[in-house]
Formats: C-alpha cells, sequence, structure tokens
C-alpha cells in the first residue's frame, strides 16, 4: 500500500487530481497545506506574514513527515515542498511521485484571479510564475517516478493516466 505524492507548480491541478483519484482508487486523500491550515487554524496567507515563507517551510517540513508515515494515501503537496532536499528524500522513500507539469501561461490563466497565493502576490504574476517555474522544474523532476502534463488534459483523462502507471485500470 506505497502512497501517492502529488508535486507541481501551485496551478497545476494537484489538489483537484488528487481528491478525485483518491475517489476512483478508494483511498484517503490529504492536501497537506489544507492539514497545516487545519493544524494552525490559520490560512497558509497569515502563515507567510507572521513567519515569513521560512516558517511556513518548516511546518510544511514537519507536515509532510506526518503524511508520509501513513500507508496507501493520495497526498497533494504544495508547490515549494521540492526546494527541501530532506522533503524530496521523504516523498521517494514513502511512495510513487507523479510530478503534475503545466506551463506559465497554463499556470498564469488558473491563478490569475486567486489571492491566497502569497508567493504569486506581486506585480507581474506570471513573470513570478517563470522564475518559479525555472527554479523548481529540475526539482520537481528529479523527485517525480513519472510526468503527466495538465495543461490541456481534462481530469479523467489524466487520472487514467496515472492508474495506468500504478497498473490499477
Amino acid at each position: 500500500m506505497q502512497n501517492i505524492f502529488l508535486v507541481g507548480p501551485m496551478g497545476s491541478g494537484k489538489s483537484t487530481i488528487g481528491r478525485q483519484l483518491a475517489l476512483h482508487l478508494g483511498k484517503d486523500f490529504f492536501d497537506s497545506d489544507r492539514e497545516i491550515e487545519s493544524k494552525t487554524g490559520v490560512d497558509i496567507a497569515l502563515i507567510f506574514e507572521i513567519e515569513g515563507e521560512a516558517g511556513f517551510r518548516k511546518r510544511e517540513s514537519r507536515m509532510i513527515e506526518e503524511l508520509s508515515a501513513r500507508q496507501g494515501v493520495i497526498i497533494a503537496t504544495g508547490g515549494g515542498v521540492v526546494l527541501s532536499e530532506d522533503n524530496r528524500r521523504c516523498l521517494s522513500r514513502s511512495g510513487i511521485v507523479f510530478y503534475l507539469k503545466s506551463s506559465a501561461q497554463r499556470l498564469f490563466e488558473r491563478t490569475v484571479r486567486d489571492k491566497q497565493r502569497p508567493l504569486l502576490n506581486t506585480d507581474d504574476r506570471k513573470q513570478t510564475i517563470e522564475k518559479l517555474l525555472q527554479e523548481r522544474n529540475p526539482l520537481y523532476e528529479e523527485v517525480a517516478d513519472y510526468t503527466i502534463s495538465t495543461d490541456s488534459e481534462p481530469v479523467k483523462q489524466i487520472i487514467g493516466d496515472i492508474c495506468r502507471y500504478l497498473g490499477e485500470e
């Protein structure tokens, strides 16, 4: 009963696909960011405001350790989870990692109205997305067992692709 981890940038569909995949496979689903919010009682934006990104990343690492200790669950991670080498190691040894890959343009379109993403609250959101992708893509690729594009495929097809990789058609 391996865990399934979904990694990728903000707006790549990790939470949406994770929820649907869990329903399809009859497994429990966890979103690491939502779990942090539940545990702290505040949203991610407020954690960033009070503790900064470094404080949030510490909380994120603890949550990844906690969720990774479970068996046979599906976990959508935060976009920056791969920044920590310890997190990457934890994901790799605790399950199968799927990188949900999207283009900067598609990510921009999906997040343009979203005010709840602290790292994207900048004057030039598209440039910020491009910079984050440039920094994080090699890390997503390093940790991923499989890479799936979420640019134009419907959620149902992506779930089918993941199930084929898992041998769970």
